[in-house]
């Protein structure tokens, strides 16, 4: 595969390595985020004119699942205001490089048990059984956001580096994950001057930025997955070996071997999760609606045991049981769960194109509501773009289908010729990859059924 080195443009290269354009994106959305919070916790309840919801799952969450994380990966995160006044408070500067003595953490290592998706997954979950409040009511979605900020202020003080952002965030694990498909890397230039460079600046810092917040050591990244593009890396470095590669889209689902099983089973999840919210929110079910609105109630219970039993366990004993058919016709000698493993990245593009044609939906079917709301963001009768009076008209009503159909065959597509390619790799051939294609073939056809009936 080819790639192209962004970093070699020394304009790119002093953009990225400077830190003050970076900052004045942070900030801005920073103060964007309080305005949120602020219309969340103080605003008018209803979802349709409040600034939080849709400014945070309308606009944010389209621009996320439609632009950055397929095409520029972990980028969100290299900017996100969720983690920053915890990592100020850490540090003890606000934006700067660092300086000896200042902070305020404890600065203990992250427990070793804990680390990897597990504890993402299980903060994935917990948001995903309440997602139907977070998703509509304002206040909801104020409290979600100001817990976010607790946790990483509270974390950010007790653990070193950004431990929220890199074992926590259920959002950072969602694109970190899908993070794999993007055409933007950091890596090294020259791995044998990382081997020859003892100090190690780029994990440890220097005087001119912080060792790798994520705790990942830049001479070994394979894959996105647990990079944040936060740039200390190019900033640290004294022989300029740390690039900003524009490569092939999917470049790390090509890499070979079984991936970590917490890793292939976050790929299952926020598959069987796309696939449940586009069932609840655009499917005719109206009294699963409902009970997921209902949060404590019986109905409530019942609808997050459904949720949970299908994407945390009926959705992966379905796909272990197609990859334990696979083996038996192929003939090959390893354990499913091994396989499984391996065939895992296979299921990120479908995943992913899932969530895009879902997201999508969602867009233009209310995208007409963030003119009004630009405009009254508190609802105190302003009217500062011209457009409060602006009423709600769906888009896209004739090409949305063609989209959501183009999409989701591009995913399947795509996840089958991958199957086949790590299929042919385990020496299992067609065989190994056709139980599996058919599963991925039976969820694409569930999803367009309710997309484009």
């Amino acid at each position: 595969m080819t790639s192209y080195e962004l970093t070699r443009s020394p304009f790119a290269r002093a953009m990225l390595k400077s830190r003050w354009p970076q900052l004045a994106v942070q900030l801005g959305l920073l103060g964007g985020l309080g305005l949120v919070i602020a219309s969340g916790l103080l605003g008018t309840p209803v979802g349709s004119r409040s600034f939080a919801i849709v400014m945070v799952w309308i606009v944010w969450w389209a621009a996320l699942m439609l632009v950055a994380v397929p095409w520029l990966g972990r980028a969100w995160c290299s900017v996100c205001p969720l983690p920053l006044p915890g990592e100020w408070l850490q540090r003890g500067v606000i934006g700067g490089p660092p300086r000896r003595g200042s902070g305020s953490a404890r600065g203990l290592r992250w427990p070793r048990r804990l680390r990897g998706m597990w504890v993402q997954n299980g903060a994935f979950l917990a948001v995903a059984i309440l997602s139907l409040p977070v998703l509509t009511q304002p206040r909801w979605t104020g409290i979600l956001l100001v817990g976010l900020i607790v946790a990483a202020v509270a974390l950010g003080l007790i653990f070193e580096r950004r431990a929220f952002c890199r074992y926590v965030c259920p959002v950072g694990g969602f694109i970190g994950l899908y993070s794999q498909v993007a055409p933007v890397e950091v890596r090294v230039r020259d791995a044998a001057v990382c081997a020859a460079h003892t100090s190690k600046t780029c994990y440890t810092g220097n005087e001119s930025g912080y060792g790798c917040p994520w705790n990942v050591f830049p001479g070994s990244l394979q894959v996105n997955t647990y990079c944040g593009l936060c740039m200390e890396c190019l900033r640290t470095c004294p022989h300029d070996n740390v690039a900003i590669n524009l490569r092939p889209v999917g470049a790390d689902l090509t890499q070979a071997g079984p991936r970590a099983m917490d890793e292939a089973f976050k790929a299952i999840l926020l598959l069987g999760s796309g696939l449940a919210y586009t069932a609840l929110l655009l499917g005719p079910w109206g009294r699963a609606r409902a009970a997921a609105a209902a949060v404590g109630s019986g109905a409530w219970l019942l609808y997050a045991l459904g949720f949970l039993t299908f994407v945390a366990a009926a959705l992966p004993a379905l796909l272990l049981a197609a990859t334990r058919l696979g083996l038996w016709l192929s003939r090959i000698r390893l354990t499913p769960i091994a396989a499984l493993r391996t065939l895992s990245p296979a299921l990120i593009p479908l995943g992913l194109s899932v969530w895009i044609a879902f997201s999508l939906s969602f867009l233009l079917a209310n995208l007409s509501y963030a003119g009004p709301v630009l405009s009254d963001p508190l609802n105190l009768g302003w009217n500062l773009l011209g457009t409060a009076g602006v009423g709600w008209a769906p888009l896209g009503q004739v090409l949305f289908p063609w989209l959501t159909i183009g999409i989701l065959i591009a995913g399947l597509a795509w996840s089958s010729q991958r199957l086949g390619a790590i299929a042919e790799g385990l020496r299992g051939g067609p065989r190994l990859a056709w139980p599996m294609r058919v599963v991925s073939l039976m969820l694409t056809i569930g999803v367009l059924a309710v997309l484009a009936p």
